[in-house]
């Protein structure tokens, strides 16, 4: 039996699963995403991050079927995705797929996050990418290692993949969250914070498509990111040991004992 015969689009609307999206100069990506997804969710949130170019033109013949929310200007993507969160949990979502708005994340995946948490209510759901043979540069690999690496240290757990934005959100777990990064890292934050909360983490195999390298349209800068990640991870290594780790012991203790 296939994903989608086990999953319909009824079934996201009754499990309380939309779909965010944040997006920024991806304008000639975000028409066949946008189309994809409709295919199989109705809800959808948008989250315009202060693009330059005609993405506001191309989101109008969708602002009758997808919600769009436009920052006046760049604030970053964690931003964009607590915006997207905030208005999920206004509109009474209890989930939120995140997806990038490049065309990298394969729609007919949605049925597998939607699979997953009828099996595991409550987790967060991380996608997890088959790498094999697809055209990463030098610093992207070792980015996803880098990041595997250091999440293992910070909660005693290990993930596939780390540095994917395909993920599915518990929106008790992270709207209120009080985030202290911006930018790419925030997603990393997030999941970290979540393993410390004692949140059920649960990784499922997705598809992804990289255009060339000369087609690709990234806001990521390798110096700047990978500083801002660097901080963010000699913070956490800190704060495992006087905060994380205790408290993932408490909330396993907790579930241990029915309490």
């Amino acid at each position: 039996m296939t994903m989608t015969e086990t999953v319909t689009d009824n079934e996201f609307s009754d499990l309380g699963i939309c779909v965010v999206i944040p997006t920024y100069r991806n304008a000639q990506f975000l028409p066949g995403v946008l189309d994809s997804v409709l295919k199989v969710v109705c809800d959808v949130i948008v989250v315009n991050d202060g693009s330059p170019d005609n993405t506001d033109e191309i989101l109008e013949p969708y602002s009758q079927r997808v919600t769009v929310i436009r920052h006046s200007e760049n604030k970053g993507k964690g931003i964009a995705l607590k915006t997207g969160f905030k208005k999920a949990v206004e509109l009474g979502f209890r989930y939120a797929v995140t997806m990038d708005s490049d065309g990298q994340h394969n729609a007919a995946d949605l049925f597998k996050f939607a699979d997953a948490i009828e099996k595991h209510p409550g987790s967060l759901i991380v996608g997890a990418r088959s790498l094999d043979g697809k055209p990463l540069t030098q610093g992207s690999g070792f980015a996803n290692k880098f990041s595997n690496f250091w999440f293992a240290v910070h909660t005693l757990r290990r993930l596939p993949d780390t540095q994917t934005g395909f993920r599915l959100y518990p929106l008790s777990e992270v709207a209120d969250m009080h985030i202290f990064s911006s930018k790419y890292e925030t997603e990393l934050e997030m999941l970290v914070r979540c393993a410390w909360k004692g949140v059920e983490i649960q990784s499922v195999p997705i598809d992804v498509y990289y255009p060339e390298r000369e087609e690709r349209v990234s806001s990521f800068r390798p110096g700047r990111d990978f500083t801002r990640i660097s901080v963010l991870n000699t913070i956490f290594t800190f704060v495992a040991f006087i905060y994380g780790y205790p408290s993932m012991f408490i909330h396993y203790v907790m579930k241990k004992f029915g309490r």
